[in-house]
Order: C-alpha cells, then sequence, then structure tokens
C-alpha cells in the first residue's frame, strides 16, 4: 500500500513547488536584487523640471511602493517557492553582503569617486581585472538597469513635452522617436557603472569578484532579472497611456 501511494506523494511535492509565490513575498527579492531602486527612483527622476500640478501626478503614476507591488505581481507568476528561496539564499548571503557594504561605502564620500574617475581617464584600469568587473556588471544586469530607467524616463519626458505643445504619439512612434537616445545613454551608464564598480570593490579580491559574479549567473537570479527587465518597460508604457489624456492639450 505504501509503495502504490509514494507515486502520490512524489506528485504532490512537485505540485507544491510548482506553485507560484505571492507578489508580496517577492518583494523582498527585488530588493536584495536593487531592482527596487528603478520603482523608486522613477518618479523623483521624473518630478525633475515639471510644474508643481505635473509633480503630485507622476507621483501618484509612478509612486515607488505601488509600482514595485505591481512589477512583483507581473514577475511572481514565474517563481515557484523553490526559486524563490534560492534567490534569497544567493542574494542574501555573507559575500552579497560584502559587496553591499562596499557600495554603501562610496556614498560616505562621494568626492571620492568623482576623483577616481578622473583619474582613470589619465590611468584607465585593463586587464583581467577590468575583464571580471564587466563580466559582474553583465551578471548583476546593473548597467542594464540603470540604462533601462534612464530611457524609459527620458521617454515619458519627452511624451510630457509633446503634450505640453499639443502634440501627441503613441508608443510605437514614441519609442521609434527616442531610439536613438537608447544607445548614447547605455553607454555613458556603462562607463558610470564601470568606473563604480572598480572603485567600490577596489580593496576586494579578483577571486570573490568572480564567486560574485557567477552567483548572479545562477539561473534562479537570472530569471528573476529576465522577467523584472521584461515588465519594467510595459509598466512605463501603460502609465504613459494613462498619462496622456491627463497632461497638455487634447
Amino acid at each position: 500500500m505504501r509503495l502504490l501511494l509514494l507515486p502520490c506523494l512524489l506528485l504532490s511535492a512537485v505540485l507544491a513547488r510548482a506553485e507560484p509565490v505571492a507578489a508580496p513575498a517577492l518583494l523582498p527579492l527585488l530588493e536584495l536584487a536593487g531592482i527596487d531602486l528603478l520603482c523608486q527612483q522613477a518618479a523623483p527622476m521624473l518630478q525633475q523640471g515639471q510644474e508643481p500640478g505635473q509633480q503630485k501626478l507622476l507621483q501618484e503614476l509612478f509612486e515607488g511602493a505601488a509600482f514595485c507591488l505591481e512589477l512583483a505581481e507581473r514577475t511572481a507568476p514565474h517563481f515557484d517557492g523553490e526559486q524563490m528561496q534560492a534567490v534569497r539564499d544567493l542574494l542574501d548571503g555573507a559575500l552579497a553582503q560584502r559587496f553591499t557594504a562596499a557600495e554603501r561605502a562610496v556614498g560616505v564620500n562621494p568626492e571620492a569617486l568623482g576623483d577616481y574617475r578622473e583619474r582613470l581617464q589619465q590611468h584607465p584600469v585593463r586587464g583581467a581585472r577590468l575583464d571580471l568587473v564587466q563580466r559582474l556588471d553583465q551578471a548583476t544586469h546593473t548597467t542594464d538597469l540603470a540604462s533601462l530607467l534612464r530611457y524609459e524616463v527620458g521617454k515619458t519626458q519627452a511624451l510630457l513635452a509633446l503634450r505640453a505643445r499639443g502634440e501627441n504619439l503613441d508608443e510605437k512612434s514614441l519609442q521609434e522617436q527616442t531610439q536613438a537616445q537608447a544607445e548614447a545613454i547605455r553607454r555613458s551608464s556603462e562607463s558610470a557603472v564601470e568606473s563604480f564598480m572598480l572603485y567600490a570593490y577596489r580593496q576586494i579580491p579578483s577571486d570573490q569578484l568572480a564567486e560574485y559574479a557567477d552567483l548572479y549567473e545562477q539561473p534562479s537570479v537570472r530569471l528573476l532579472f529576465r522577467t523584472s527587465l521584461e515588465v519594467v518597460p510595459q509598466l512605463f508604457a501603460e502609465r504613459r497611456q494613462l498619462l496622456r489624456p491627463m497632461v497638455g492639450q487634447p
């Protein structure tokens, strides 16, 4: 009898692992991955240079907590409990915490980063260390995230400017009009990220840099980033659609 029950028990275990996680449970993982910064920074970046009424509207549409919750809701169906636990174990471990501490330390003296960037122009880092930093950037999708945020913010600000003149563009046309800026944004983001990593991790041995990159290259972590990078443009586009009739001339 117990042999007959075994297939049923195994099936139950598989189904339990495959059950999608609830969106709120994914929010801490977005924070560990740094993806939540896109949610937090969207509204402040969009509000720059806008008049008070527009700033209030942008805050309502792009409010950070609501934006991140919607991102989690769209991302959660791609995960089960086992994958979520794997991401948490990887991104909340001692190695990841050491790198996070190194990043936060840069904020204590931001002028030092500026001085370091000036020195890099005269004496650029080359060789294996640079290769590791570039691998780490690709693994953590830091340039991807920074470029995406800047591009989507710029695209939304372009729409606001058009609406202020009584003009309008649908999402496809807006994409075509702003696409030329995407590559320039990516190049500048990549340069800024590279110099930041070289400075922030300057005292961390190269073998740990490689280990940290490997951590982000694991399937569950890659899935979190890949899905988020697909969802964020959708969320911006939907909010722009809401924005069109609210601003400028009909």
